[in-house]
C-alpha cells in the first residue's frame, strides 16, 4: 500500500490525518501553508440578512469581532464549517454540500450576505455579497517536502496544487488525489496519475486517496 502525503495547513491537516488513519492509510504530513488572522473591522450587522461562511478558518481566526455578528444566521459551505460556526454559538440555517455556487443557489435572491473570507477566496460574482477578509494562508518558504516517488498526494485546493507543482521535481511515480477538477488541473502534468474526487469535501477526497493508495501503477 502506498503512503498518503497531506499538504493542507493546520488545523485541517490534523483533521484529515485522523480521518485518513481511521480508514487504514499510512500518512505523511507536510503543510505548504500556514493560516494567520488578518486585521479587519466588523460592519453593522443591521446591513445584512445573514453571514456566508466558506471555511471554518473564518471562525477560527475572526477574533473578538465575530461576537458583534452573532445575531445573523449563517449559510455555510460544508459540515466542518457549519460545525465550527455552531461551536462559536452561531445559528446555522443552511449547509451547502458542494461549494459556494451550490450554496448560493439555495439562498433567497433578495438576501444581503456578509462573506467572511480568506485572502484567496473564490471570486464568485453575486450582487448579494459583501466581503470582509479575516484570514490568509501564507506560503511556508521551505516546506520539508519528502521524496514523492511512490506516494499518493492529497491536494485540497488549486493553490496547493500550484505550489506542489512549483516544488516537485521528479513526479512520474506519484499519484494525485485532488479535491476538485480545478485543483487537479493546477497540479500540472507529468504525474503518474491525477484524479479528482466526486465531491469537493475531505471525505470524498480521502475515499479517492484510499483507492489510489491501494492501486498499483499498472491498474
Amino acid at each position: 500500500m502506498k503512503k498518503l502525503l497531506i499538504l493542507r495547513p493546520e488545523p485541517g491537516l490534523s483533521d484529515s490525518c485522523e480521518r485518513a488513519q481511521a480508514i487504514g492509510l499510512d500518512v505523511v504530513r507536510c503543510p505548504l501553508f500556514e493560516v494567520e488572522p488578518v486585521q479587519w473591522d466588523a460592519p453593522d450587522p443591521a446591513r445584512y440578512d445573514a453571514l456566508l461562511l466558506t471555511s471554518a478558518n473564518a471562525i477560527r481566526h475572526g477574533g473578538g469581532q465575530l461576537a458583534t455578528l452573532r445575531s445573523l444566521p449563517v449559510h455555510a459551505v460544508g459540515e466542518a464549517t457549519a460545525s465550527g460556526a455552531r461551536d462559536a454559538s452561531f445559528d446555522v440555517t443552511t449547509v451547502g454540500e458542494r461549494d459556494i455556487v451550490e450554496l448560493l443557489a439555495r439562498i433567497p435572491p433578495e438576501a444581503r450576505l456578509l462573506h467572511l473570507a480568506g485572502e484567496n477566496y473564490r471570486d464568485v460574482q453575486d450582487q448579494r455579497i459583501e466581503r470582509r477578509i479575516v484570514y490568509r494562508s501564507k506560503e511556508i518558504a521551505e516546506p520539508e517536502l519528502p521524496p514523492l516517488a511512490g506516494l499518493v498526494v492529497a491536494v485540497h485546493s488549486p493553490r496547493a496544487g500550484r505550489r506542489l507543482s512549483e516544488l516537485a521535481g521528479a513526479r512520474s511515480e506519484t499519484a494525485i488525489a485532488a479535491i476538485s477538477q480545478a485543483a487537479a488541473q493546477a497540479c500540472g502534468g507529468g504525474w503518474e496519475r491525477v484524479e479528482a474526487s466526486d465531491a469537493p469535501n475531505d471525505t470524498s477526497l480521502l475515499a479517492l486517496a484510499a483507492m489510489l493508495c491501494h492501486t498499483s501503477p499498472l491498474e
